[in-house]
């Protein structure tokens, strides 16, 4: 089957809430959707009324502590915030960015922290990885994982030049996410290893580092590179190959020789990442400054 490209945009317009957000599969607007068809409609030119009314619900989302929670039901801020800080960055004046980037640079692995590095050597416990690095977790005070990491390093980079402190944090995220490198150099959701034997990588978190390390100057991604290409060859995920497809993009190398034939999109994620792929594809990736 092929994708209808064109239908796409409009499809995800159609699917706007009443209250200006989007849903996953329709029903409830939720903060990760909404950014993700935020980004979808800039990447296609498109920053008319449906693109504002989106903007203002996000906008009205921000806590007391400078971050998102994935939805108006949650009081507590989340990793989705690196997805709001996304969509900010390319607002002019925007006052809710230096709150943003402030709880995103408070955010850290529980494994990282001195107090949990202290008990886990009077207890015994033997890390076979370097949890010296920095990452994000997907919820405050727990461990990192991949997608918060990559999604946060992408969000401090982008908006522009880091200062020095948005800096460090970039460089021990990426430090955090070399670390996390899968044997066949892909990445999964942050295990290298479970039950004494090597995890495999999956495609989305595997384009997700890839694109986070863009610039990076590390002799061991060209295994990850090919390794997401052989990815892109295999994937029948919408998100899979969107991930990909930029990663591979932002490394230099072309990933057209590989079709989108028999892809289904089940998700607005799933739309609204094809879009924000195509248009990485034209030289404009909305993921990046």
């Amino acid at each position: 089957m092929q994708l209808d490209l064109p239908g796409i945009v409009p499809s995800l317009r159609n699917a706007q809430n009443q209250d200006g957000g989007w849903g996953y599969r329709g029903g409830a607007s939720w903060t990760e959707p909404t950014a993700c068809v935020l980004l979808a409609l800039a990447a296609a030119g498109e920053r008319g009324e449906n693109y504002q009314r989106g903007l203002a619900w996000l906008e009205k989302g921000q806590l007391a502590d400078g971050g998102w929670a994935p939805n108006r039901s949650v009081d507590r801020s989340t990793w989705v915030t690196a997805m709001v800080v996304l969509v900010l960055a390319d607002q002019t004046g925007t006052a809710e960015l230096p709150g943003a980037y402030g709880w995103l640079l408070k955010q850290s692995g529980r494994e990282s922290g001195y107090l949990q590095r202290f008990r886990d050597w009077l207890l015994g416990v033997n890390q076979e990885l370097d949890v010296s690095y920095r990452g994000w977790p997907w919820y405050p005070g727990t461990a990192s994982w991949v997608t918060p990491t990559a999604l946060s390093i992408l969000a401090l980079e982008k908006g522009g030049r880091p200062d020095s402190r948005r800096r460090e944090r970039i460089e021990s995220g990426r430090e955090f996410l070399l670390s996390r490198m899968c044997s066949d150099g892909g990445w999964n959701h942050g295990a290298t290893r479970a039950w004494g034997y090597s995890s495999d990588s999956y495609p989305e978190t595997t384009g997700q580092a890839l694109l986070a390390l863009a610039g990076f100057q590390e002799r061991r991604l060209e295994k990850s590179l090919r390794c997401a290409e052989g990815h892109l060859k295999t994937c029948r995920s919408a998100e899979g190959r969107s991930w990909l497809e930029m990663a591979l993009l932002a490394h230099g190398r072309s990933p057209s020789s590989f079709p989108k034939d028999g892809l289904t999109l089940y998700s607005t994620m799933d739309r609204a990442l094809i879009v924000v792929a195509e248009a990485a594809m034209r030289g404009k990736n909305v993921f990046q400054g």
